[in-house]
């Protein structure tokens, strides 16, 4: 029997179709025949051990414990899907051969490995690598199945991934909480191997904001006009022993100097005039953080949304190819697909074919480069078909995104002259730029989309020459003063989480580093952003992020080690290699195990600097208080109980009444109703 072992139930319905296994079973699909089997997990049907599942000794949460480092790693069922688990590891029992069909990555990989060696499992195994899940995709790709050799070392990296993330998280954390809790601290501090220097970054940038100290400079404008009259704008090139390491200048003299001498002057000749034709290419396709980054800036969408925008785009709509990637870039061989896509695109939309009309199918943008090609591609629209009056209007903006980018790549580039002239004026140098587009190109599809506004800030220059003169018509001196670093959102955040290698200043180390490399995967930094919300760590006001006092408290007593954003995509560069093949990963655990011992001893010593966490005092016996759940409602008790019985109530969430008939009779009293009472009350 072969078996095709997917990682959710929808995949599962979709190869099934294809596969012709339409006869249900529990938690599985066959064929009439019960020669082919489908099944699924639901993600990850396994999980690692917890520490007391190792030794009932870690359950407590004490120094002497540390560090926990498994000797054996071990899974454990989740207890949520058990049920799933047993049928999967019945099927994968009776199978001679298992098609790994999971997502294409090392977490996909790692989801379905784990089970067939928890099963033992010792038949043939090949591997269905899907990048889209329309059924002429899927029935392509089963055409072209992997050996196992090929896709193992993803299981690897995903062991790896994993068991880094394990030593990391569950020793640091309960080793910084025990340092918190010395202090009088009651919660817990949770640390992790990517989502610590991603909260690092945004202390660092509230840092850089909080002590930003302005410096106030200054700029010369001067309108110009030429023998024609036509006027434009140039820019005073102030002298280099005027500015300061910015190039900035903090003289208010030199430019009132400069502006009087060039008024007098009254003319200012040509000397130069250089004009480039520039063209740029249409954007890559794209990945899921360039998306996720576009969306935000666009329609103000948070990373988690987007990702599960685009996840439902290619699984239940199937509608684009496999969201999950870093690669903007696509296979040659995908170029016989064209048609095909653009067929399945008007049928979707009858609107698009004006558009289509104009493209030019013989163009092959920097899009189509094999050796660009990662483990997978860049989203773009599948050729199935596509009902996009099922999508919702989010699922909608998405996907014309997507479709748009496709399309842009059969237009030719944007081709834009750019004009540099410099003049003198009373041996003052002035400069004068000027843009324009001569052939918009895929600009036509796109520009509004990518919400340029080069009309607000770009000029057109009227014909110049060399010698001539023009005529100063009017200046301005301009009063100005550098603005602070912007907080995060999360489109920059995300970005600054992929680029990680920017953050390293150690030569050395970004030497070795990358520049690919950064923290995270496409797909985990999504839930590392929204993690890091939910233990508190980052706030939202507005669309800006900042970091919480814990979080600052938190990121202020690590070692740089575990926060710095470069040594930690160092780890992630690691990873790769072991999908790559040219890293163990024994060799990996083995420095993971020696890096956690080594660092433990260090924090030890330095110890836990508290910040600006509260700490609630017990008024009569000076011990910490702790904020105690019960049934009615929240309050604070003295961690010294019995001996000391104190406790306060928590204002922000008083306990309710259980039998309280003003409470029920006023629950739903409307808002004027309830204030006209209360006038009634004052009066």
């Amino acid at each position: 029997m072969k078996l095709f072992l997917c990682e959710k139930p929808s995949q599962g319905n979709d190869i099934g179709k294809v596969l012709g296994a339409t006869k249900r079973g529990d938690g599985c699909l066959a064929t009439p025949d019960g020669q082919i089997m489908v099944t699924w997990g639901v993600g990850h049907l396994v999980e690692q051990f917890a520490p007391e599942d190792y030794d009932p000794a870690f359950k407590q949460w004490t120094f002497e414990t540390l560090p926990i480092i498994p000797s054996q790693w071990k899974l454990a069922p989740k207890k949520e899907t058990k049920k799933q688990y047993n049928v999967v590891m019945g099927l994968i029992k009776k199978a001679d051969t298992v098609v790994i069909a999971t997502d294409i990555d090392r977490e996909g990989e790692t989801i379905a490995r784990e089970l067939l060696d928890l099963a033992g499992f010792r038949g043939n195994i090949q591997r269905l690598w899907l990048s889209a899940l329309d059924a002429a995709s899927i029935r392509k790709a089963l055409g072209k199945l992997k050996q196992n050799s090929e896709t193992l070392p993803l299981y690897y990296a995903g062991l790896a991934r994993s068991r880094a993330d394990w030593s990391v998280g569950m020793n640091f954390s309960r080793l910084f909480t025990l340092l918190a809790r010395q202090k009088g601290y009651q919660g817990v501090l949770s640390v992790g191997r990517v989502q610590t220097p991603t909260l690092a970054m945004v202390v660092q940038r509230d840092k850089e904001i909080a002590h930003f100290v302005p410096k106030n400079h200054y700029m010369l404008l001067v309108q110009l006009c030429n023998q024609e009259g036509q006027s434009f704008m140039a820019q005073y090139v102030i002298p280099e022993q005027h500015c300061d390491e910015d190039g900035l200048c903090l003289n208010a003299a030199v430019i009132q100097q400069a502006n009087q001498a060039i008024r007098q002057a009254g003319t200012a000749k040509i000397l130069t005039v250089e004009t480039k034709r520039e063209k740029e290419s249409p954007p890559l396709l794209f990945s899921l953080s360039a998306l996720q980054t576009t969306c935000n800036h666009l329609f103000g969408f948070g990373a988690q949304q987007v990702l599960d925008i685009a996840q439902s785009l290619y699984e239940t709509h199937k509608a684009t190819t496999y969201p999950r990637t870093d690669c903007g870039y696509l296979p040659e061989s995908q170029l016989a697909d064209v048609p095909k896509v653009i067929q399945a695109l008007m049928n979707a939309d009858p609107q698009l074919k004006p558009i289509i009309a104009k493209l030019d199918f013989t163009l092959k943008s920097r899009a189509w480069n094999d050796k660009k090609i990662s483990a997978h591609h860049g989203i773009i629209p599948t050729f199935g078909k596509v009902d996009i009056s099922k999508m919702n209007e989010s699922e909608l903006k998405v996907y014309q995104l997507v479709r748009l980018h496709y399309l842009a790549q059969f237009l030719p580039p944007c081709e834009t002259d750019k004009t540099v002239a410099t003049f003198n004026s009373a041996g003052h140098t002035l400069i004068a730029n000027g843009n324009v587009m001569i052939k918009p190109g895929w600009k036509l599809l796109l520009g509004k989309t990518l919400e340029e506004n080069d009309d607000d800030t770009k000029q057109g220059l009227p014909p110049l020459a060399v010698n001539q003169v023009c005529n100063v018509l009017d200046s301005e001196e301009k009063s100005l003063q550098t603005k602070p670093p912007k907080p995060y959102n999360e489109g920059t955040l995300l970005s600054a989480m992929k680029n990680a290698a920017r953050f390293v200043t150690d030569p050395r180390l970004k030497q070795q580093l990358r520049e690919t490399e950064g923290l995270g995967t496409e797909a985990t930094r999504a839930p590392t952003i929204e993690g890091l919300f939910k233990r508190g760590y980052l706030v939202k006001k507005g669309k800006n992020i900042n970091a919480s006092a814990e979080g600052v408290a938190l990121v202020n007593s690590l070692p740089t080690v575990l926060k710095d954003p470069g040594l930690t995509a160092l780890w992630e560069q690691a990873l790769n290699q072991i999908a790559e093949g040219t890293m163990s990963l024994d060799a990996f655990m083995q420095k993971q195990s020696e890096f956690v011992r080594y660092l433990m001893k260090q924090c030890m010593q330095q110890g836990m600097t508290m910040g600006n966490i509260e700490i609630r005092k017990c008024p009569e016996c000076g011990k910490p208080m702790r904020k105690i759940k019960h049934e009615k409602g929240t309050f604070w008790g003295c961690t010294g109980y019995p001996e000391c019985q104190h406790k306060e109530t928590d204002k922000s969430t008083k306990a309710k009444p259980k039998n309280s008939s003003r409470k029920q009779g006023t629950r739903n009293i409307s808002v004027s109703e309830r204030l006209k009472q209360l006038r009634q009350q004052l009066d």
